[in-house]
Parts: structure tokens; C-alpha cells; sequence
């Protein structure tokens, strides 16, 4: 996102706090998607991934008041989302497997392609998903926001609460992992 982006982010933010509700419609408008997303590929279950986005929304409404534009909007919304999946995590005590039909899911989906080819990208798309399950949440986590969200070191590292530093090593090494398995 672009800095008129986030400044405009800000500015909706601050009019949505003095009680301007097309202002957080916009806001919602604009971010809703790529929040989605993000939880989506956190969490693998369109019903646990609805149920959080509509509580970090929640939560979003219910600090407005409070809310400074001490870091960019998108920053402070993804840090809501990492902390609510903290706390989804920890309930959990455990992070979910991947929905025992997944391979169906994917085989059924429609591909105007040969089946050979097919074929191919699906087991590629296996390999990815599997390489992509198999790293540790916290490199999971920041490769998402950085490849799918595209947000720079300086805000994952906000929104994860560690340094910019820790943040580029947790990218390389799930780069490496993500290299390693899918045997590229």
C-alpha cells in the first residue's frame, strides 16, 4: 500500500472515531479482503477464519475511540488479527491439520487444462500447501503478510512484535524450508 494509501487510511480512521460510519465503510471496503486472506491461509477453516475477521472487526469498532495513528492503519489491523490468532492458538493448544478432504477440494476444482497438466499443478499446489504447512507458525506468519499482504519488514515486524532483523530471518529460513520442500 502506498503512503496516500495509508495516510487516507488514517484519516477514515480518525472520522470514523468522531462517529463518520462511511468512513469505516470505506475502510472495511479496503481492507477486508487481503484480512480475509490472511486469516484464511492462517487457518485453513472458512468457518474459524469467518468467525475471527468478524472479531478483529469487532475489536477495531470497539477501539475507535481510543485509536491514534501511531502506526499506519493496515499495521494496526493485522496486529488485532495477530493477536487474535495468539490467543486462537493458545486456546487450541495445538495448530489444526489440514481438512482431511483437501486433496479432494483441490482435484475437483475445474481446470480447462489436460489432465496430465493437471495433474502436474496439483501436485505442485500439494507440494506448496505441504511445504507451506510444515514451516513453524512464526515463519508462516510473516511470509504470508509479506508475500500475500505485501507489507514491508518494518510493518511485520509491528504487527508480530519482534524486530526488523528477527523478521528478515524468519522470512529466509521459510524461504529455505519452502525451497527445500518442494524440492526446487
Amino acid at each position: 500500500m502506498n503512503e496516500a494509501s495509508a495516510a487516507a487510511d488514517e484519516v477514515l480512521m480518525l472520522a470514523y472515531a468522531a462517529g463518520d460510519v462511511r468512513a469505516f465503510e470505506q475502510l472495511y471496503a479496503r481492507h477486508r479482503g487481503p484480512l480475509y486472506r490472511f486469516l484464511m491461509r492462517q487457518l485453513r477453516n472458512a468457518a474459524l477464519a469467518d468467525e475471527v475477521f468478524q472479531d478483529v472487526w469487532q475489536r477495531v469498532i470497539a477501539a475507535r475511540a481510543s485509536w491514534q495513528p501511531e502506526a499506519a492503519f493496515s499495521t494496526w489491523l493485522f496486529r488485532i488479527a495477530h493477536n487474535r490468532l495468539n490467543d486462537h492458538w493458545r486456546a487450541q493448544r495445538h495448530r489444526p491439520a489440514a481438512p482431511e478432504d483437501a486433496d479432494q477440494r483441490v482435484a475437483g476444482l475445474a481446470d480447462p487444462d489436460t489432465p496430465e497438466r493437471q495433474l502436474a499443478q496439483f501436485e505442485q499446489r500439494r507440494d506448496l500447501q505441504r511445504a507451506l504447512d510444515a514451516l513453524p507458525d512464526d515463519q508462516r506468519e510473516v511470509l504470508v503478510l509479506r508475500l500475500e499482504q505485501e507489507l514491508t519488514l518494518e510493518e511485520i515486524g509491528q504487527i508480530t512484535g519482534v524486530g526488523r532483523e528477527t523478521v528478515k530471518s524468519r522470512l529466509r529460513y521459510a524461504m529455505d524450508k519452502l525451497r527445500a520442500g518442494i524440492g526446487a
